[in-house]
């Protein structure tokens, strides 16, 4: 155990966090690496948050370039010139007496723990660990304390310890209970990070999943310009568990054709699913005003209807003998008299609505319900990736995310009060909403039109939560950013960025340090429910090993620093 010893408790505090006098030189010890400090009867769990060189007399550091021997040098560093880390607490667990020492004591802590009298479990700390306790680097077991063990149901490898590789677990049974978010500058590896979420998810059937597939780029295989290699869609590992939907008849995703195109009924199609669009299609401010007018004559045909009818269209009529030149009964100018709307506002939000006239996603009667079709495949456990094929347009993504949501909230809705209030009724599967750009459908001015802020709010209560993806958190609305319950975080470059993705955390100032200190690729920093406190991992490779290890290959890589390392860097 003494070789093993980074140092000992000198003092601190649950705010501020323990001073720590390290006895090992300071390289060895790295900003969020997670340690174990020993006390009687007790066990803590911490995270180093900073490492500070010190001094008890600062003449000897006064000088920019102090000619001392070696000799000296090496004195100095034993006494008078130190290092010191600041670790902050977060974990505590009883352990019982010491065996050695009291093994009579030991053996009645067992006993009481075996009848239930004790429950042994890491919980929030609430004290600090005496004077001179000692500190070590966390080993496998008590990453495995924890973050969940091997031999836990729904547990996943998201990575492993910076320091010594230790695997480190997500319960995905609770990570799937609260929304979620995964954040990152620009090639950061957001997307292969999200992949190996949703494939711990889909492996060990926690929930079902839509993915609203912006990009094309989760469901079929795709080159890594990175690495030269070509990487593994989901659909290659999961088969007839997925579901690829192309947006659109005829659509084809990386040239291949999906499993079913989805075709949008026009009666689907809301006012409200239109306002969304108000800066998408530059509609005037009246929008509002003539779409709800449209549904009050017309009901859920009203798209259908406005689309029929022709800007400018005539025909004469007889009055009082005189020929006369008047709207057309189909004309938007006889439509807008009729119901009081100025013609003009008529015209200009007919001539904005042509580009989802044109739409071949959206049709008036469709051969297949392929939107009820997805809620189905949903429903029975199977999952659907939703790929935007040629219609990669804001105007589209936000309109068929936030439609099919809607749809897809009040089948759910529907499902659970039928589960509260009929016992035979079974429990609803819970639903995983996968957004990729989400500050497109979450900023401060959509939030409050989309139905995603609503999920992120009171959703889980009818099992569906979001995992947004995301590289510029800060414009997300604050109020469903506090409603993430775990953030999954590489490298952000902005300021804005970083108070985003923290807001609302306990322990900000130390966690920003932690993710600005991050390397541009293949670190996170993971932190909130999902977890029982944050931590850095090195992010596993989405490759051949890792599918490897998913399907049972093994668990975690162990052994020799060269095997580990191969599965960590490839």
């Amino acid at each position: 155990m003494t070789q093993d010893v980074l140092g000992y408790v000198l003092g601190g505090s649950l705010q501020e966090g323990l001073t720590v006098r390290l006895q090992v030189p300071p390289h060895r010890v790295h900003e969020g690496a997670f340690v174990v400090m020993d006390a009687p009867g007790w066990r803590f769990f911490g995270i180093v948050t900073d490492v500070a060189l010190r001094t008890t007399h600062p003449r000897y550091v006064e000088n920019e370039t102090p000619d001392l021997a070696p000799a000296l040098t090496h004195m100095l560093r034993q006494s008078t010139l130190y290092t010191t880390a600041t670790v902050l607490p977060v974990r505590m667990m009883e352990i019982g007496p010491d065996p050695e020492q009291d093994p009579e004591g030991y053996q009645r802590f067992l006993q009481e723990v075996d009848a239930g009298l004790r429950e042994v479990r890491p919980m929030p700390v609430k004290t600090v660990p005496p004077h001179f306790s000692p500190v070590r680097l966390a080993d496998q077991g008590d990453v495995d304390e924890i973050f969940g063990r091997p031999t836990e149901k729904a547990t996943f490898v998201i990575g492993y310890t910076r320091e010594q590789g230790h695997a480190v677990r997500i319960r995905l049974r609770e990570f799937i209970k609260r929304s979620a978010g995964v954040f990152g500058a620009t090639g950061t590896g957001k997307s292969f990070l999200t992949r190996l979420l949703l494939a711990g998810i889909m492996h060990h059937d926690v929930a079902s999943v839509l993915v609203f597939d912006m990009h094309n780029e989760y469901a079929y295989d795709l080159p890594d310009p990175d690495r030269k290699v070509r990487v593994d869609g989901l659909k290659s590992h999961f088969h007839s568990r997925i579901q690829v939907v192309g947006l659109g008849p005829g659509t084809l995703i990386q040239n291949r054709p999906p499993d079913y195109h989805l075709q949008i009924p026009s009666s689907e199609i809301q006012p409200a699913d239109i306002e969304l669009l108000i800066h998408a299609l530059n509609l005037p401010e009246t929008a509002s005003l003539v779409l709800h007018a449209l549904y009050r004559e017309y009901g859920d045909g009203w798209f259908e209807h406005f689309r029929s009818l022709e800007i400018g269209a005539t025909e004469e009529v007889e009055e009082n003998g005189k020929t006369k030149t008047v709207p057309a009964e189909n004309s938007v100018e006889a439509w807008a008299k009729r119901a009081g709307i100025h013609p003009e506002s008529a015209r200009a939000i007919h001539r904005r609505l042509r580009l989802l006239f044109d739409r071949d996603y959206i049709a008036p009667d469709p051969p297949h319900n392929t939107l009820q079709q997805i809620i189905q495949d949903l429903q029975q456990g199977r999952h659907v990736i939703l790929s935007f094929g040629k219609y990669e347009a804001d105007l589209d993504y936000l309109l068929v995310t936030n439609l099919i949501t809607r749809k897809v909230r009040e089948a759910w809705v529907e499902m659970t009060e039928r589960h509260r209030s009929q016992k035979d009724q079974a429990e609803p599967r819970p639903l995983v909403v996968v957004i990729e750009e989400a500050h497109k459908l979450l900023s401060r001015e959509m939030a409050v039109q989309t139905i995603f802020s609503t999920i992120a709010r009171e959703m889980r209560k009818y099992y569906v939560t979001l995992l947004i993806v995301d590289q510029r958190p800060s414009q997300i609305y604050d109020e469903v950013m506090s409603q993430l319950g775990t953030r999954i975080s590489g490298w952000l470059g902005d300021e804005e960025d970083i108070r985003a993705v923290l807001a609302g955390l306990a322990n900000r100032d130390a966690l920003r340090n932690m993710l600005a200190h991050l390397e541009p690729r293949e670190e996170a920093l993971v932190m909130g429910w999902g977890v029982p406190l944050p931590i850095v991992v090195r992010t596993r490779r989405y490759d051949e090993t890792f599918w490897r290890e998913l399907q049972g290959a093994r668990a975690s890589m162990r052994g020799k620093p060269e095997d580990l390392n191969r599965a960590l860097f490839g």
